[in-house]
């Protein structure tokens, strides 16, 4: 351990991608925080830069690379400046990374980030430092008694990693691993823990959350379980989960939509096409009109239920007509909002070695399909003019005397009252609807 009366080394962390980074992200800062470092808000502050990577995105590696060139200057400054590297790209390129780029320090995958503190060690003594195992111990059992600090309103909570679904165009179950479900007892530890730091919103998080079936005391939890027993802590009034499979929505957890007073009206839920052709070439194991089935039985659940999804447009061999069934459904379920992107290879997954749409054609498409989401998002919000509804605010907004918060369905809402602190959930009625957010009074 890390003399903790001497000064605290500075550690900046960048963070890339899903959720799922932001939670490691901060389960890192504990680590290290243990180690006797403090986090700073810039690089040039640090001591120990940590990017923890996603490997999800067009040429996610290549843009790595090019963030650590940014950092030579820096280190020729500082020579005592330690670098490394974290999260799904580590866990891919591997030794690669310091061929590359032999300023690195360190490479740690996402699931070893427990033992930062001895690869630290060990760059401390002027080796270099690579671990990317599958290791049998449990990081979140490994980190539970580091250091925390008070929380926002908000936070992420790991309950399920890695994925056993293979799509054809994923890295995750290479990157993650198969899938892994926390055990029940622990997940609720951890989210007293964070009531008592005090959280309000919980976010729970899965490559695959709905697969959840974490082995409990008395046997196996499903994830709408797992949603009632947090039902039950006191201070916690918020409930949500990301990201889910459309195969694993169980009837279990679309009743709870519809009965569990904590959990929001909000579903992640990723189709990614709705051609029944480019699905099977996806491996995706769903049909576009059993994923509608779906939506109408979620809907029959919650009738006000947000629902938002995955596109990807020009995956390889989409026609024309394959591209329209995808609009015909987007039209069918209309969407609160949605992430949409242009197929793009990963190297090692079945999908890089097929042809791919022409470039142009795949770019119309994606701006025909986003425009299409859009015009969906935009009604769904103006339909919120007039109605009342659960905000908790988070942060001061820009305007003097103005407070940002998250509304039940995830939208971002200001308001202008003194009297509103973060942590604050109220009542407030919506006034407005702008292109990204929505104005309101509290009620």
């Amino acid at each position: 351990m890390t003399d903790q009366t001497a000064d605290p080394k500075k550690l900046f962390i960048r963070t890339y991608g899903c959720q799922m980074n932001v939670y490691d992200s901060e389960r890192m800062a504990e680590a290290m925080g243990g180690e006797g470092y403090v986090e700073v808000g810039s690089p040039e502050e640090a001591d120990m830069i940590l990017l923890n990577t996603c490997h999800i995105r067009e040429k996610a590696a290549e843009k790595v690379y090019s963030e650590l060139g940014r950092f030579k200057d820096l280190k020729d400054a500082k020579p005592d400046l330690k670098i490394g590297v974290a999260g799904c790209v580590a866990q891919a390129e591997g030794q690669e990374i310091m061929r590359r780029q032999p300023m690195v320090d360190l490479v740690v995958g996402p699931q070893t980030y427990h033992r930062l503190p001895e690869m630290v060690e060990k760059v401390g003594r002027g080796e270099k430092a690579l671990d990317t195992d599958f290791p049998a111990e449990d990081k979140f059992e490994v980190l539970k008694n580091r250091p925390k600090a008070r929380r926002a309103p908000t936070a992420f909570l790991t309950v399920q990693e890695g994925c056993d679904k293979f799509c054809a165009f994923c890295v995750v179950p290479y990157t993650r691993g198969a899938e892994v479900s926390r055990p029940p007892e622990r997940i609720l530890r951890e989210a007293q823990e964070l009531v008592e730091r005090g959280v309000r919103e919980i976010t729970l998080l899965g490559q695959n959350v709905n697969a959840y079936h974490g082995r409990g005391t008395h046997g196996d939890w499903s994830l709408a379980k797992l949603i009632w027993a947090l039902n039950d802590i006191d201070g916690l009034e918020r409930i949500r989960f990301t990201t889910s499979h459309p195969n694993d929505m169980a009837d279990d957890l679309i009743a709870a939509h519809g009965e569990c007073e904590k959990l929001m009206p909000y579903l992640h839920l990723p189709v990614q096409s709705g051609s029944d052709r480019i699905l099977k070439r996806m491996n995706r194991k769903h049909t576009a009109e059993e994923y509608l089935r779906l939506i109408e039985r979620i809907r029959t659940a919650r009738p006000d239920i947000l629902i938002s999804g995955d596109f990807i447009v020009g995956f390889p061999e989409e026609t024309g007509a394959d591209f329209e069934d995808t609009l015909s459904l987007i039209r069918a379920v209309n969407y609160g909002q949605a992430f949409s992107f242009k197929y793009s290879s990963r190297p090692g997954t079945p999908a890089a070695e097929r042809p791919l749409v022409d470039e142009a054609e795949a770019s119309d498409r994606l701006q025909r399909l986003q425009g299409l989401i859009n015009e969906q998002a935009r009604g769904v919000m103006e339909s919120m003019v007039g109605r009342e509804v659960g905000v908790l605010f988070e942060k001061p907004g820009r305007m003097e005397g103005q407070m940002v918060g998250k509304s039940d369905y995830l939208h971002a809402v200001h308001v202008s009252d003194e009297g509103i602190a973060p942590g604050d959930l109220r009542r407030v009625r919506i006034t407005g609807a702008g292109p990204n957010s929505l104005a309101g009074e509290v009620v």
